[in-house]
């Protein structure tokens, strides 16, 4: 009869057990459920924390302006580059071709300067908190290694694009990567043609708007 007992204790542990087993896997079986954020026709504007800092040397710029006419041109700072939006190729020799991450290109990128080697002065980067810069950055190809091609010029944004005469230019490219307006746009680095008269106003968008039309014509992605 104790046999009998253990029996039939045994018998109801298995059914409970497989209730329980059975009962988990129907649950996991349940369809997921994610809740997703509300969409929004809101695009976001990159942050122009960038220009802020750099507003710091406004006043050095005016400066150099006024004593300093040369300097490279719009046609120098497209050569540099595979199409408009592009990120410029480096046009001088690399030490360290591995080269990535340690800051090295920000000693003379950051915050420019006359090189007496090249006999210019260093274009100023508008992303310094991106140390990556070979991760977009590429030294030129001088050798011949890629296959020849009938490469196409790519159109290139209009200069004086005003709304109507007097008022302020239109942005014609991205914002994104580019927020820092000074560092194209103020000092001697900046092409000749698109160097502006007020570096101290750094509140740029606060009068020049982005073109969308003139971008989506040439093909530059809008955020």
């Amino acid at each position: 009869m104790r046999r009998s007992f253990l029996i039939g204790i045994f018998v109801l542990l298995a059914i409970a057990a497989i209730f329980i087993w059975s009962k988990s896997y129907y649950a996991e079986k349940e369809e997921a459920h994610v809740e997703l954020p509300n969409e929004t026709e809101k695009h976001l504007i990159p942050s122009e924390m960038g220009v802020f800092e750099r507003a710091s040397f406004a006043i050095d710029y005016a400066t150099m302006d006024k004593n300093f006419k040369g300097g490279r041109s719009l046609d120098t700072y497209y050569k540099n580059r595979a199409f408009h939006g592009a990120p410029p190729s480096i046009p001088h020799l690399v030490d360290d071709e591995l080269n990535m991450g340690d800051k090295s290109c920000l000693k003379c990128h950051q915050n420019g300067g006359f090189v007496a080697k090249f006999n210019a002065y260093t274009p100023v980067v508008p992303h310094p908190e991106k140390v990556n810069c070979r991760q977009c950055h590429v030294t030129q190809n001088t050798t011949g290694v890629f296959k020849e091609f009938n490469a196409i010029d790519f159109p290139k944004p209009s200069i004086g694009n005003t709304a109507f005469e007097g008022s302020p230019p239109i942005i014609p490219h991205q914002i994104q990567m580019h927020e820092n307006c000074l560092a194209c746009h103020a000092g001697p680095s900046a092409p000749k043609e698109i160097r502006i008269t007020h570096p101290e106003r750094s509140n740029c968008r606060q009068c020049h708007v982005v073109n969308n039309k003139e971008m989506t014509d040439i093909g530059v992605f809008i955020r």
